[in-house]
């Protein structure tokens, strides 16, 4: 049998290792009744520099290292030169990828049936082509689902914030973790770390939140979940590439310590807490040092004070970019690799290492010190043992991806406006007429970071709308527009269709799709001004302008004008400016990219065999001029222009029910560290719903200038009509007061304001003194 066809098992043994056999010899880094640390360092004193160097390196591109001829592959000479340059592989990027920046598709990518043999000639030569036959591992993009063909999508971050349910989120990312895990996926890069600070960044759906609270727990309940099943997480990206200068990626982030403390850095230390495997450094500058080498950010605060000790990975080709201030791609390696970046993605620069020990700008033991890391996750991933796949890649549906997709989305979705409750859709609407672009597209529903989709594999609005539709309604559908330009003809024929309709439901919005010709940067983010006609955010997708496309606010102005019940909803990855289109709607759904089964859980909510249950977790600007509207903003001066409202149309946290709750009886009690805050939440409408109560606070002393307002609890509480919930918060002092830097001067707080909410309902005031 060739290398293309034989059968891969965990047995399989390199001819290095056979030979140790029948010598009746085991290394100790070959036996597994060794720790995996005391393994990786005997296995480290037997490699050459060259060999350290490859551990190092994760330069291919994974989706370009073999070509597929129906159900065979080859490896290209790129791959097999890499692997003889380097000695082996250490890390290997996106063997499954496939989207259009991957150029793979069913045809010509790696389906799932054929996963195992892909990979097993893959780790195959690898092993056969390694002096001490060390395995590769491999990573996998997995920001919202695995980017493969066959891949499981969950709706994206900013919709997982939008439930306020980590513990939901924990299971989705451990469905994903069962599919990534059976196809030998040992590091799964997943969007976690970043903040949605400003909504002109294309990258805002890649975040969870605006909020630290929120986001950080989002985060770990990911990183938990994906990491139960074995797959270790790489949590991208630190540090604060949320904060940027004008919208625009890896821009600078123009903020101080305390500011990096109190909003970006709790979502990493939420995640070393977790025991995450791996970081990802980011693009930005922050203080005119890049992330990358950034010693403090990467060592003093990361493994210094959070306790990190995984592997910190380069983003892609970002150690090159390092020639901005470091001169060439030597010295560029040479700083990254002092700072603390360990392993490296796409760039040429890490391949220097070697050079860089050679002339005496680095020490063989800083070299050493990444490469015990990696070695030592690969004997904790099991690789020695099981190098091989046995069986092909899950389904998403053996996962379990689709049933915990769905129940995100569901809970994902925010009511904004509800006049004359046109919402839940009644019966008496026997025509309603479906319009929009976004109605029929199954890509716009799934974000940046997403493989082909099958239509099977997917529920549009339209396809929801019709099968949830009640007996006698007629569901009908018009276009209406283009994504980004208008269609008279189109625009006829959905008039036409409103006119003779009971109810529209216009189903508009932005889109991250990567399937209606958009170009490419190297480092996979779409080139900024290509012309793409379906997309508008995602990487590389910053916008000066805040609005869904023009043909599309035309399209609902025109739709208002018939004096029709009209129900918007929204689809996006931002928080677009929407007041226009709101003045003009009876109601408002607001679905950030509800992923695979948006479709489905969409008309459940709209036709009230499921409640809106979720809350914004960014606010959304009235215009582009407000920005930054974020809810925690310091109290040194209120907001406020003389030519418009300073405030924004919807804050962090608003989101309406079908249904009505009230919060009583709320008792704070002092404990030994903190406080408790127990209260009752009555469902006071005639349909079952979701409260979702949350406790912010206001620091009224201390000599720092306190935020007007910070998130600090949060629950969801499940109610019948009628039905009362007991539920208690409890705050340490620490979560209390001020965040400390070390070395200044310690800052105390002796006064605050508790605030409990839900949704724009304003529960109950009190204050705390002398903590």
């Amino acid at each position: 049998m060739g290398e293309t066809d034989q059968k891969y098992t965990g047995r399989k043994k390199t001819a290095g290792q056979k030979a140790y056999k029948e010598e009746n010899q085991m290394e100790a880094y070959q036996n597994a009744a060794f720790s995996p640390e005391e393994r990786a360092k005997d296995l480290l004193g037997r490699m050459t520099l060259k060999e350290k160097v490859g551990q190092l390196n994760q330069r291919l591109y994974g989706f370009r290292i073999y070509e597929r001829q129906g159900e065979e592959f080859t490896l290209t000479d790129e791959f097999k030169e890499e692997v003889e340059r380097m000695g082996g592989l250490g890390v290997l990027y996106g063997l499954y990828r496939a989207d259009p920046w991957a150029d793979k598709d069913e045809k010509t990518g790696i389906v799932p049936e054929l996963s195992a043999k892909a990979y097993n000639m893959v780790q195959h030569y690898v092993m056969e082509h390694s002096r001490l036959g060390i395995p590769m591992m491999m990573s996998s993009e997995c920001p919202h689902g695995h980017q493969a063909l066959g891949g499981g999508l969950l709706p994206v971050n900013l919709a997982a914030g939008a439930t306020f349910d980590p513990a939901l989120l924990s299971e989705g990312y451990k469905a994903c973790g069962k599919q990534l895990k059976s196809g030998h996926v040992e590091l799964a890069l997943m969007s976690a770390l970043d903040m949605a600070r400003d909504p002109r960044w294309g990258r805002s759906e890649e975040c969870y939140s605006e909020d630290p609270c929120l986001a950080a727990a989002m985060a770990k309940a990911a990183v938990t979940g994906m990491q139960s099943t074995g797959v270790g997480s790489v949590a991208k990206h630190f540090c604060a590439q949320g904060e940027t200068t004008g919208g625009v990626n890896a821009s600078a982030a123009r903020i101080g310590e305390r500011e990096l403390r109190e909003i970006h850095f709790p979502s990493a230390k939420a995640c070393c807490e977790a025991g995450v495997e791996g970081i990802m450094a980011a693009y930005n500058e922050i203080d005119g040092v890049y992330c990358h080498r950034n010693a403090w950010l990467l060592r003093d605060v990361l493994r210094g004070e959070m306790g990190f000790d995984g592997i910190v990975m380069a983003d892609g080709l970002a150690v090159d970019f390092l020639k901005n201030t470091e001169g060439d791609t030597l010295h560029a390696a040479v700083a990254a690799r002092k700072a603390g970046v360990d392993v490296s993605l796409w760039d040429e620069a890490f391949g220097r290492l070697g050079e860089a020990v050679d002339q005496g700008l680095l020490e063989e033991s800083q070299i050493d010190e990444a490469v015990l890391r990696v070695l030592k996750l690969k004997f904790e991933k099991g690789l020695f043992e099981h190098p091989y796949m046995e069986e092909n890649m899950l389904s998403p549906e053996e996962a379990g991806i689709p049933e915990v997709s769905l129940a995100l989305a569901r809970e994902s979705a925010v009511l904004l406006k509800n006049e004359k409750t046109v919402l839940p859709l009644a019966k008496k609407y026997k025509k309603v007429a479906v319009i929009g672009y976004h109605a029929a597209d199954r890509y716009c529903m799934l974000g940046d970071y997403t493989p082909p989709v099958p239509e099977s594999e997917c529920v549009t609005v339209l396809q929801g709308m019709k099968q949830e539709a009640p007996d006698g309604v007629k569901v009908s559908y018009a276009m209406g527009s283009g994504f980004s330009e208008a269609d008279e003809h189109e625009k006829a024929k959905a008039m036409a269709l409103a006119e003779e309709s009971d109810v529209i439901v216009a189903v508009v919005g932005g889109s991250s799709s990567r399937f209606g010709g958009a170009v490419f940067d190297a480092n996979g983010a779409a080139s900024k001004g290509t012309g793409s006609r379906s997309m508008d955010c995602g990487e590389g997708m910053d916008t000066a302008k805040v609005h869904i496309p023009a043909a599309q606010e035309e399209l609902i102005a025109a739709l208002a004008r018939l004096g029709k019940p009209l129900v918007t909803v929204v689809i996006a990855g931002r928080a677009y400016c929407i007041e226009k289109i709101e003045n003009a709607s009876d109601a408002v759904l607001y679905a950030f990219y509800p992923g695979p089964m948006g479709g489905r859980a969409v008309a459940e909510l709209l036709y009230g065999s499921s409640n809106p249950s979720g809350r914004l977790p960014v606010s959304m600007p009235r215009h582009v001029g407000q920005i930054p509207v974020c809810y925690n903003y310091r109290t040194s001066v209120a907001p406020a222009y003389c030519d418009m409202t300073s405030q924004p149309l919807h804050t962090f946290g608003e989101g309406r029910s079908y249904t009505t709750f009230t919060g009583s009886d709320v008792s704070v009690t002092k404990e030994e560290n903190g406080i408790s805050v127990s209260f009752t939440v009555e469902n006071t409408g005639n349909m079952a719903g979701t409260s979702v109560p949350c406790l912010y606070v206001r620091k009224r002393s201390g000599g720092v200038v306190a935020r007007i307002k910070e998130l600090k609890a949060f629950t969801r509480i499940a109610l019948a009509p009628g039905e009362k919930k007991e539920a208690v918060f409890h705050l340490t002092k620490e979560e209390l007061n001020f965040v400390q830097i070390p070395g200044k001067p310690e800052v105390i707080c002796h006064e605050y304001e508790l605030m409990l909410e839900d949704g724009a309902e304003k529960w109950w005031t009190g204050n705390v003194t002398e903590m």
